[in-house]
């Protein structure tokens, strides 16, 4: 039976929390031993007295909680108060976006830890699961966070979404039409928007064209084409994910350097260094960064918006990782034999693994197949 530890997030705004009380009740059913620290979800309504209802144990202080774990479970990357805290061999279960964390990377490498990824975690059909529901929150969110700085006080000139007798609804330019834009392609249509999706998938724009039908128009990712509609744009969402390497930039700066005074863009793939060349890190306590007249959204954490929504979400697709990692004996082993397990290894015995993170901050990757042949 395993310790895992569950620390309170540092990083900025971050109210999720890696476990919640349902799901420690269903780790202690399985015989583990639960650590979350003191205080851990109380911003957002799980008090410690719930989760010592449950049979976790409460623990003050978080270096101790990484002293005694054998398993860490996070939502968010260590942040650099948390780099030094992490053991050997230990095992760290999070989001980790290393293609855009060369510190954090390098961190992890001297640690010796085990470090397994929720965002290049795997399914049967190559989808992402772990990053499935905070794709669906960001990508709703985006198009709530760029309506709220369209607006007057919030933003410069008071723009709203939907149109008004007379009135042209806003424009509104989702650059991917994966689960982010989708999910905030609905919400700007939903609003009334005037939507256009861009994708570079033929065979993705086909099923986009046969879903929205008239309601939004669905264009291939061609450079000039979507120029024009940025530049036209009141709202730009960048959605664009490939799945462990850093964003690609589809906007250049000389693009946004066109758009519209006043006009926003929300940039979700922030986490992987953005697909804007002007979009920036920002965080909750200020969320804006004003680049030529053009206010950028870059809150790398944009789901703790929602914290509790996104925890209980979170929890229903982490829990039976957690559960599959805390009951191996051998945690190699079990990858041998669950490969979507094992497309979430990123770092191992000093090593890196992810081939895709390799590839983004130039750093030579053990193939997994070499370590899991050995066993």
């Amino acid at each position: 039976m395993k310790i895992i530890g569950v620390p309170k997030e540092v990083k900025n705004g971050e109210f999720r929390i890696g476990l919640t009380p349902e799901s420690v009740k269903t780790l202690k059913k399985d015989g583990h031993t639960i650590l979350v620290e003191h205080n851990g979800a109380k911003e957002i309504g799980f008090y410690d007295e719930e989760y010592i209802s449950v049979g976790a144990e409460i623990i003050d202080d978080c270096k101790e909680i990484y002293e005694k774990s054998d398993i860490i479970v996070k939502v968010k990357e260590p942040q650099k108060s948390e780099y030094n805290l992490i053991k050997k061999d230990q095992i760290i279960f999070t989001y980790l976006h290393l293609a855009a964390e060369k510190e954090l990377t390098n961190a992890l490498l001297q640690s010796g830890c085990t470090a397994i990824a929720y965002e290049t975690i795997t399914d049967q059909h190559g989808h992402l699961p772990l990053l499935l529901p905070m794709s669906q929150i960001a990508g709703r969110l985006s198009v709530l966070v760029g309506a709220k700085f369209l607006q007057k006080g919030c933003g410069k000139y008071g723009i709203l979404l939907s149109e008004i007798a007379g009135v042209e609804a806003a424009k509104v330019t989702i650059i991917g039409g994966g689960i982010a834009g989708t999910n905030a392609a609905n919400y700007a249509i939903g609003l009334g928007a005037n939507v256009a999706i861009f994708d570079k998938s033929l065979h993705r724009i086909e099923e986009l064209k046969n879903h929205y039908g008239m309601t939004a128009n669905i264009l291939h990712s061609n450079h000039s084409v979507l120029e024009k509609h940025v530049i036209e744009s009141d709202l730009v969402i960048g959605a664009v994910l490939i799945p462990g390497l850093s964003a690609p930039r589809v906007v250049s700066e000389s693009t946004v350097k066109k758009m519209k005074k006043g006009s926003v863009i929300v940039d979700i793939a922030i986490d992987q260094g953005g697909c804007i060349e002007t979009s920036k890190p920002t965080t909750h306590d200020n969320p804006i960064n004003e680049q030529h007249g053009v206010l950028h959204y870059g809150v790398m954490n944009m789901p703790s918006l929602v914290a509790k929504t996104a925890a209980l979400a979170l929890n229903n697709y982490t829990l039976p990782f957690v559960q599959k990692i805390a009951n191996s004996d051998n945690i190699l082993k079990t990858m041998k034999s669950d490969k979507h397990l094992a497309n979430g290894l990123n770092v191992y015995s000093n090593q890196l693994i992810c081939e895709a993170v390799g590839k983004s901050l130039n750093i030579s990757v053990m193939d997994i197949k070499d370590i899991l042949n050995k066993i």
